[in-house]
């Protein structure tokens, strides 16, 4: 176990150093070497599974079976990576099934079937020369009939994928899958109910996106495997739900937002009406998440009357059980503040959870006696917490007369003080989506700034999750002012009280991160650097050339298009390249689909004929998103030194410098 508190040179006294050349013992290639991603979990009998992307594998997906006595191995072997490309996002690419692992393969999108010590066999066949490309995810396992049931997304040519949900035989020859449900143009969760007789799903279509509108439906199977006619639970215009799920006596649940705010319900689907939905611990918080990936799970059965759950309010998640008889709720005392992939079987639960403090990691919780257990921790490091910047959850006014949220970070290092006489460079992140929201776990990319003198403020503008459905949708119809306004008043909160310095604000982000960040830079004069990682800059070229998932997202975020072309030509930060007056810096990968590189390289072109400094560093292979530990390092790095030469502190990491286009000496 490697450890930063067993440091030969630690020194007694803290030593006043310029904010941003501090030496910290988290570095780039500390976090990328010791640090994967956790992604998913499951239970069977007595035995744990969970899904782990390593950096230091090129970004492979491994899952992990761990035996009652603690024994560990991995279930798919080089060159096997557990991913698939449904909804670009991916998401749900493996279930547990009589005894066998069904996952999606990277590589070729094929869906596999796994029995422990033999080699992975292919399902679904390959992709024909002339034919679709077939990609599966969200799969539940139909054991009177031994077969896979999830989402099928088809590709072909220049034309729209077509989504549907089959099934897949899990013996006989390989096939693409029989079409059990069609027509809508997006489907998630189908469900098989456990006495085999029913199949739930959710399905939504154009310009909706699952946090606008979705239905939940119910049919029977028929004696050929096939479905009769669907009967519609719940959901429609105003209504989101999530996370359809069979309790063990065979009742629906499922989240929906029909009050505001993401609770759990309960379909009563015996009545003599046809059925009635009853919220189960309502609440004015949420027990859902925006579903950008499929298997976002809030909660799990433990037993027909108890309910293992995770909510959230105010930005921090906590654990809960809850008894569906009474509808009362139990809080769990736990050291995490986000909560996440929760299982449960009998008297154990595992989820996926962080804290401020300790890295994410698999957690296994004792019903009975309420004891949690570490599986697998996504760091191997042992970090001295006083190298660690506590998260101070803020709220601050800003345009409207309304409130927005963030968390803060001071700059932490107990090696160093800023007692120089000058504030701390802030840094102002602006999260993805747009409809997500940061995190309150141990982030190293947060510390990575902090500890070496960077304050840092994790904004959840307008339109972030976990506040409510009408917080939510604050941003619609106001993307790219809304949220760029909160980043600005955030970053203006934090001078006025005295904790940064307002010569040295930037702001970075990516994705819809990146496009708040560039809209930040091009019609606001606060900041005076930013980073984009794969950011949007053109809103219509980004309207006419994205993936289906997408295709309509900005409908409710900007407008109909191309009815309101101005608008998206408005809100366009390329449009408007002129009244950039700061340098910018942007990392891109350049088989991404979701945000092309033509964006992000039309951006830098205008900013060098402008005579602005500006970088741009490309990274081959990478998608949206960057998985390689190389690439991760590159970016973190990259930002750092394009802050010191442009701010003129000395950084105290040996980076390899980034070519800077326009940049002359001493112009900072």
């Amino acid at each position: 176990m490697k450890t930063l508190t067993e440091q030969t040179d630690r020194m007694t006294h803290a030593i006043a150093a310029a904010y941003g050349s501090w030496t910290s013992p988290i570095t780039a290639d500390l976090i990328v070497a010791n640090t994967i991603s956790l992604i998913g979990t499951a239970l069977e009998g007595d035995d744990t599974y969970w899904l782990e992307m390593r950096p230091s594998e090129e970004g492979r997906s491994v899952l992990l079976k761990q035996t009652p006595d603690g024994r560990c191995a991995e279930m798919n072997a080089l060159p096997y990576s557990i991913r698939n490309g449904v909804h670009e996002y991916g998401g749900g690419s493996f279930i547990l099934g009589d005894g066998k692992v069904f996952f999606s393969n990277n590589a070729d999108q094929r869906l596999y079937c796994l029995a422990e010590g033999e080699s992975p066999r292919a399902l679904t066949t390959a992709t024909p020369e002339a034919g679709p490309e077939m990609r599966y995810a969200d799969g539940n396992f139909d054991k009177s009939r031994d077969r896979w049931v999830g989402v099928r997304e088809a590709h072909q040519g220049e034309d729209e994928p077509t989504n549907t949900i089959v099934a897949v035989n899990a013996q006989g020859e390989e096939s693409v899958g029989q079409v059990l449900v069609e027509g809508h143009d997006f489907y998630a969760a189908p469900r098989v109910s456990p006495n085999g007789q029913q199949l739930a799903w959710i399905c939504w279509s154009h310009p909706n996106m699952p946090w606008d509108s979705t239905e939940l439906y119910v049919a029977d199977f028929q004696a050929d495997g096939s479905l009769g006619e669907a009967k519609l639970v719940a959901g429609g215009p105003t209504e989101s739900i999530v996370q359809p799920t069979w309790s063990p006596d065979g009742r629906l649940y499922f989240v929906s937002d029909r009050t505001d705010w993401w609770n759990i319900y309960r379909w009563d689907g015996e009545a003599a009406n046809g059925g009635t939905v009853e919220a189960v611990c309502p609440m004015a918080a949420e027990f859902g998440f925006p579903q950008w990936v499929f298997c976002m799970d809030s909660f799990a059965f433990a037993s027909a009357e108890r309910i293992v759950c995770t909510y959230t309010q105010g930005g921090i998640w906590f654990l809960g059980l809850i008894d569906t008889v009474s509808g009362e709720l139990e809080t769990i005392t736990s050291p995490y503040t986000e909560i996440s992939d929760i299982q449960a079987n009998g008297d154990r639960a595992i989820f996926i959870a962080g804290s401020a403090i300790s890295p994410t990691a698999v957690v296994q919780l004792n019903l009975k006696t309420r004891q949690m257990t570490v599986l697998r921790s996504s760091s191997d490091l042992e970090i001295d917490p006083d190298y660690l910047s506590e998260p101070e959850l803020v709220s601050f006014p800003t345009s409207g007369g309304e409130v927005s949220h963030g968390i803060y970070y001071a700059p932490k290092n107990r090696d160093f003080d800023g007692s120089l006489g000058e504030q701390p460079p802030l840094l102002v992140k602006s999260h993805g989506g747009p409809t997500a929201a940061t995190r309150s776990s141990l982030n190293l990319g947060i510390q990575f700034w902090t500890s070496r003198g960077f304050a840092v403020l994790d904004v959840n503008y307008r339109g972030s999750t976990g506040y409510g459905r009408a917080y939510r949708e604050r941003l619609k119809g106001n993307w790219g002012v809304l949220d760029v306004d909160d980043c600005v008043y955030g970053a203006k909160y934090l001078t006025e009280r005295g904790d940064v310095d307002g010569d040295r604000l930037t702001i970075d982000g990516g994705s819809a991160g990146g496009y708040t960040t560039l809209c930040a830079l091009t019609f606001h004069s606060v900041f005076k650097a930013g980073a984009s990682r794969y950011g949007v800059s053109d809103l219509t070229a980004l309207a006419e050339d994205t993936h289906k998932f997408e295709a309509r997202y900005l409908d409710s975020l900007v407008g109909p298009y191309p009815a309101s072309k101005a608008v998206y030509e408005q809100r366009s930060p390329i449009n408007h390249a002129q009244h950039l007056s700061c340098p910018v810096i942007f990392f891109q990968g350049l088989e991404d689909r979701v945000v092309p590189p033509n964006q992000a390289e039309a951006m830098v072109d205008v900013l060098k004929d402008k005579g602005l400094p500006v970088a741009y560093v490309p990274f081959e292979g990478e998608q949206h998103g960057f998985r390689k530990a190389e690439n991760i390092k590159r970016s973190l790095e990259g930002e750092l030194f394009f802050y010191a030469q442009v701010f003129g502190f000395k950084v105290a990491d040996a980076i390899e410098p980034i070519e800077i286009a326009n940049l002359k000496a001493k112009q900072f």
